[in-house]
């Protein structure tokens, strides 16, 4: 007998642990009219993966402007833009998840971090965008 309900607890488990996940892709929340902490959670989220989507857009074509300025300027020993908008870009990625995380210290624990910090990373990754597509104008790669 305990044998077989071993058999059984065994084949229930794996039966758990190989089936599908059924998850929907996003639930129907109208951000609009967010109430709960879940839903303006779910919203402030949202808002960012938009924002990082912009700002993923625009790094791209700030990219190409620097590499079109770096072979305008070759031979002139002026450094790399493109190489120098990598490193700004990897600092900058570093310094707002920092600052985001410092930002959620507001609620630390609490429902609400998750909330501060996607709204803080939305807010930064809006102006990043800006300042990207301003560098991206100076420089003529417009």
């Amino acid at each position: 007998m305990l044998k077989t309900l071993l058999t059984l607890l065994m084949c229930g488990c794996v039966l758990l642990t190989e089936a599908p996940v059924s998850a929907q892709d996003d639930p129907e929340v109208d951000c609009e009219k967010a109430v709960t902490q879940m839903e303006m959670t779910f919203c402030a989220e949202q808002d960012f993966a938009e924002a990082d989507d912009r700002l993923n857009a625009q790094y791209k074509l700030t990219r190409e402007a620097m590499k079109d300025w770096d072979s305008e300027a070759d031979g002139l020993d002026l450094g790399s833009a493109a190489n120098a908008l990598l490193a700004s870009q990897r600092a900058w990625l570093a310094f707002r998840d920092a600052q985001c995380a410092f930002h959620g210290y507001q609620a630390r624990g609490g429902t609400m971090e998750p909330m501060l910090i996607y709204g803080c990373q939305a807010e930064l990754t809006r102006q990043r965008t800006q300042q990207l597509k301003e560098q991206t104008d100076l420089m003529g790669g417009n």
